[in-house]
């Protein structure tokens, strides 16, 4: 009869680890398994094995990486909905309010828009289960099950109880979602994940621009993309790229597993510029699309630096229907650098990559790159601060209640190509920030009464009294124009929360687009098309690039 240790042992036998860590294992995993055992049958208090037993391998998952982690089989439906975009469920983001859970927007087409449920509507009980006091993950487990099934529901919606029943339905998230003509012949497609054939919608939306739309250049935005599947990343990419291109490689403790992985199909568009936009949260899956781009001088990389996750991880069966999600891999671009941003100490600490062990590559046409944190683009951007005013109004839910009793007021909107917050509209989101008397600090009045504080105990403020009340005064007269300094960042926010109530999803990105430096700047150098190829060549600058 095999021991627990054994099982382990066989089932990475094919790592033929050595003798000395082999016996260390099988000592170690025996005196864990007696330990558990004696603890199980002797202390004090009843314990409960099976949270032992997850309390221990989340102690040793500790030591790794984040991305490494243990999913029981009560997980394991979040794990694939993570993997293919699917679940059953009616179809709505929700979130914590205070002791409730707040319906905040309902998905376009699936049950809970299709039964007429708003965003505000605050979930009061599911199948006669009061949801109040609930975390959103035990609201949303209550939501989800098996499509087809039914559920009723009552939710509050401006001090009126409202009852529904609802039928749940598969929901599938669109990877693609929105794409259109953002100027001329210039095509945009917004792509936020890499989840089951996630490319097979890049590439209806590509032909579509194409084909139907007279698009001759593409703008690629995944500046909210936190990545997915690699294999999806590479189809991605092998739209742009000629048959047989290497997109992209892998390469771990275990040979067999390493890989170069080539564009398999002859491309969609191979020729068209493309700008690909990134952000900070640009992750995994879209740096290697970033990246290909980059290597292979397919396209232009516009945004911020991403965030540099260059670990692949794999999921292992375990017994009683767990699995491990475990980081077997780094990737690399096809220039060969790695952009994973940061190693990971023996107790799992982040420690940064020193300058001293950042290599410098080439792209195909011999434009510089370098490893050891993300993807660099060609073209940075540097992001408008949005201040502490607007923060806070988009923090503490001012917009987004605006918007609900906007809508509320309001049966339809024009278009978004029309739709704008004009001063009439912005003057009376004004008054509603009045009656629900909105007031915040700034974090020099936060420093300011610290100073006062420290200025006291030490007997400095009788001195300094005038001084710090001038400050007190000036610092006022900052916040009163605050309104007035960030209004066109307001009236952005404004459009697109607005926009959502009438056009869901779809329209808050559209609406979103109208303001959008990274896509101006896009459009602007996808008009210079002698620049673009500059850039390109290696021959050019532009804009803020470094």
């Amino acid at each position: 009869m095999l021991s627990a240790a054994g099982i382990v042992l066989l089932s990475v036998g094919f790592m033929n680890i050595p003798p000395d860590r082999d016996f260390l294992l099988t000592k170690n995993m025996d005196i864990f398994f007696s330990m558990i055992r004696e603890i199980n049958l002797f202390y004090v208090d009843d314990t409960m094995p099976d949270k032992l037993i997850e309390n221990g391998i989340n102690g040793v998952l500790e030591g790794l990486d984040p991305y490494t982690t243990y999913i029981p089989a009560s997980e394991k439906d979040n794990f694939e909905t993570m993997t293919t975009g699917r679940y059953g469920g009616i179809g709505a983001l929700i979130r914590q309010v205070g002791d409730h859970t707040m319906i905040i927007e309902p998905y376009e087409n699936f049950p809970a828009q299709k039964s007429g449920l708003h965003a505000g509507d605050i979930i009061i009980e599911i199948d006669g289960k009061s949801a109040k006091g609930l975390l959103v993950n035990e609201v949303s487990e209550l939501l989800k099950g098996l499509p087809k099934s039914k559920l009723k529901i009552t939710v509050q919606r401006d001090g009126t109880l409202i009852k529904k029943e609802i039928t749940r339905s598969e929901i599938k998230i669109d990877n693609v979602a929105w794409y259109g003509v953002v100027s001329d012949d210039i095509g945009y497609i917004q792509f936020n994940g890499f989840t089951e054939n996630s490319h097979q919608e890049v590439k209806e939306a590509l032909i579509d621009l194409k084909n139907n739309r007279g698009v001759s250049s593409i703008i690629l935005d995944v500046r909210n993309n936190p990545g997915g599947l690699l294999i999806e990343a590479v189809n991605v990419t092998n739209l742009f790229v000629d048959k047989g291109q290497e997109i992209v490689s892998t390469r771990g403790k275990v040979k067999q597993w390493d890989n170069t992985y080539k564009a398999r199909n002859n491309p969609v568009d191979s020729d068209m510029p493309v700008v690909v936009l990134v952000g900070r949260t640009s992750a995994s899956a879209a740096e290697i699309v970033a990246g290909a781009f980059q290597d292979l001088d397919r396209g232009i990389i516009m945004g911020q630096r991403t965030f540099g996750k260059g670990l692949i991880q794999t999921s292992r069966q375990l017994n009683y229907g767990a699995q491990l999600k475990i980081t077997t891999a780094k990737y690399y671009t096809p220039s060969g650098r790695s952009i994973q941003s940061m190693n990971f100490s023996a107790k799992g600490n982040t420690v940064n990559i020193p300058d001293s062990l950042i290599n410098e590559f080439q792209t195909r046409n011999g434009r510089k790159v370098y490893d050891g944190g993300g993807i660099t683009p060609d073209i940075m951007i540097t992001d408008e601060s949005p201040g502490a005013l607007v923060i806070n109004l988009y923090t503490r839910n001012h917009i987004f209640n605006y918007a609900t009793k906007y809508a509320a007021e309001n049966p339809q909107i024009p278009t978004i190509a029309s739709f704008e917050i004009n001063d009439e509209v912005y003057t009376d989101f004004i008054k509603y920030l009045e009656k629900e008397h909105f007031s915040y600090k700034t974090q020099t009045e936060i420093k300011l009464a610290e100073l006062i504080k420290i200025s006291k105990q030490e007997n400095y403020y009788s001195q300094t009294k005038n001084i710090i009340e001038e400050l007190r005064e000036e610092i006022s007269r900052n916040k009163q124009e605050d309104f007035e300094t960030h209004k066109n960042q307001i009236k952005s926010l404004l459009r697109e929360e607005i926009a959502s109530r009438y056009y869901y999803q779809k329209g808050r990105i559209e609406a979103s687009l109208k303001d959008d430096p990274y896509l101006e700047q896009a459009i602007n150098l996808l008009n210079n098309q002698d620049q673009y190829y500059s850039i390109l060549r290696g021959s050019a600058t532009y804009g803020d690039k470094n």
